[in-house]
């Protein structure tokens, strides 16, 4: 991939940090994506400058590398045993496999080998200046919040709406661009104050687990990951922070209009009279009930989550599932305390969901000319994860004996509806 840059602008080679790594030997055309920081730079003559990058990024929680997946153990340059900082399974498979190998202690990490005071232990996105600048101001004018969203050009003026609606001053603006354009937004007042990142066909799920580690968003207190296809007429961020910490919420979303083009759980309709809600009575969800999608329940459609809440959210997002299907379900066992009581709707400030097709990049009449419906695929594959992500939790609930699940008796009943929901390919 080729950039070129303005001599008004340059743009910073950003990567993610923390878990993830490159996999320069499976370098591949197809896996490639670009990262772009845009900044205002004062000087006038910088000449263009052209950078070509391709590369693979891939979060391993384990720090595999790529001799263990042959078999092997590998040494670090202090002699040290790589392969040791894998699960005790693995470990065990390794030295199965690899006779005469003699074990040695497992390399250190998490910078144990470096002066304390010289350990960053978290980053930010904050752009900074080529020349001096005056590091206590720059702290001071760091945004707060964080607005996150997977874009494509054919929704500019929607997204300019919603972006309009986040003061630069308390929010930094990151946009996940999965159609590969980024020169058509350069006419925005807001552009060059926001992060650009790109990589083709990929959904916002996907961009979060690569680069929305908790480490690298810690300095926001709350961050917006949202959708592209949505109405902001009757939305205020900054009020909605307000009512968000007043109502002692960690995971929430805007009420949905009326007029959305599909509200699939009722609970995130908007009530017009009520200023937040957390759970919603009908004939299927009794006072009694406190299943989720009863109470505690926000869908992924315009999630909001605290700096704490998305510390855990972020661990829940499977690598391969994209589309985040099913973790809506969950996101209630990340709320810092009861989610009956942590996570809501905001009826006060408001949205509308439009329902435009975007991601899959097929109009309903290049669909109606071909046997194949990309936005079919796409949903079957939503569903397919869906029920994939059903699957994990449960084993993975069964094989911890250390996990107390703390809505054990409505797990069951919550599995049965989700993946009822899945089969007939609804979120």
């Amino acid at each position: 991939m080729v950039f070129l840059v303005p001599a008004a602008k340059v743009y910073y080679l950003f990567r993610s940090c923390a878990r993830a790594h490159l996999h320069s030997q499976q370098r591949s055309e197809r896996s490639s994506f670009r990262v772009l920081l845009s900044a205002w730079i004062d000087d006038p003559g910088i000449a263009l400058t052209v950078v070509q990058i391709s590369f693979l990024d891939r979060i391993d929680s384990s720090f595999k590398i790529s001799g263990q997946s042959k078999g092997l153990s590998v040494e670090g340059t202090d002699g040290c045993d790589l392969s040791a900082n894998t699960s005790r399974k693995s470990v065990t498979e390794l030295r199965s496999r690899s006779k005469g190998h003699v074990a040695t202690a497992p390399c250190r990490q998490d910078g144990v080998n470096l002066p304390q005071g010289i350990i960053v232990a978290t980053t930010d996105l904050q752009m900074r200046s080529l020349y001096p600048e005056d590091e206590k101001q720059v702290q001071n004018s760091m945004p707060n919040n964080l607005l996150a969203m997977a874009v494509g050009i054919k929704q500019k003026k929607v997204v300019n709406d919603i972006v309009q609606k986040f003061p630069l001053s308390n929010f930094t603006i990151m946009l996940f661009h999965y159609d590969g354009i980024v020169d058509q937004w350069q006419d925005l007042p807001w552009n060059n104050q926001s992060i650009h990142i790109v990589a083709s066909h990929q959904t916002k799920w996907w961009y979060a687990k690569r680069f929305m580690h908790p480490d690298i968003v810690d300095r926001y207190n709350y961050i917006f990951l949202w959708d592209e296809d949505l109405g902001v007429e009757h939305f205020n961020a900054e009020r909605y922070l307000e009512i968000m910490q007043a109502e002692g919420l960690e995971i929430s979303q805007p009420g949905l209009d009326s007029q959305s083009s599909k509200i699939h759980h009722q609970i995130t309709r908007r009530h017009p009279h009520m200023i937040a809600h957390k759970s919603i009575l009908t004939n299927s969800c009794k006072p009694e009930k406190k299943a989720v999608p009863c109470t505690g329940y926000v869908e992924v459609m315009a999630p909001v989550f605290s700096k704490a809440a998305w510390k855990c959210v972020w661990y829940m997002i499977q690598n391969d599932l994209v589309h985040g299907w099913g973790v809506d379900f969950k996101l209630g066992y990340c709320a810092q305390g009861l989610r009956s009581e942590k996570v809501g709707v905001i009826d006060a400030e408001y949205i509308l969901h439009k329902g435009i097709p975007s991601l899959s990049g097929a109009s309903a009449k290049n669909a109606a000319q071909t046997a194949y419906d990309p936005r079919k695929e796409v949903r079957r594959k939503s569903s397919q994860e869906m029920l994939e992500f059903q699957k994990r939790w449960t084993e993975a609930a069964r094989d911890d004996p250390t996990w107390k699940d703390p809505y054990e008796e409505y797990a069951a009943a919550e599995m049965r509806y989700a993946n009822a929901r899945a089969s007939l390919g609804l979120t």
